[in-house]
C-alpha cells in the first residue's frame, strides 16, 4: 500500500461503542435516507441542476426554460416532472401558462451550501 491509502486507516483496531451507538440514535430512518439519496442523484444531473439554479431567483415557464438550455420543451418538462416529483420545484398557472419555481427556501439553501463548499 502507498502512503496515501494507509493513512486512511486506523493504527489500532478498535471499535468505540460510544461513538456507534451515538451515529446510530442520530441516523435518519431508511426512508428518509432514499428520499435524501434520490434527491442528491437527481440533482446529480448536469440539465436539472441547470434547470434549479436556473430558478433560484426567477420564476420561469418551461418555454423560457427550454429556450435558455436549447433543449426541446418536452425534454424540459419531463426534467420538470422529475423535480416536482421530489417537490425540488412548484408551478403556478397564470392563465395557460405554467410557472415555475423552487419549492422552498430548503432547496435555495442546498444550491447556496454547495456552491460555497466548492469555493472554500
Amino acid at each position: 500500500m502507498d502512503l496515501q491509502a494507509d493513512d486512511e486507516f486506523c493504527g489500532i483496531r478498535t471499535v468505540h461503542q460510544n461513538r456507534v451507538r451515538q451515529v446510530r440514535d442520530k441516523a435518519p430512518p431508511p426512508a428518509v435516507l432514499e428520499r435524501m439519496a434520490q434527491t442528491f442523484k437527481l440533482l446529480g444531473d448536469p440539465t436539472r441542476l441547470k434547470i434549479v439554479t436556473a430558478l433560484r431567483d426567477v420564476e420561469l415557464c418551461v418555454c423560457d426554460i427550454a429556450a435558455y438550455l436549447c433543449l426541446s420543451e418536452s425534454a424540459v418538462s419531463h426534467q420538470l416532472r422529475r423535480l416536482k416529483d421530489l417537490a425540488l420545484v412548484k408551478n403556478r398557472r397564470e392563465g395557460q401558462i405554467l410557472y415555475y419555481s423552487l419549492n422552498d427556501d430548503h432547496v435555495t439553501a442546498l444550491l447556496d451550501m454547495s456552491r460555497e463548499h466548492i469555493h472554500e
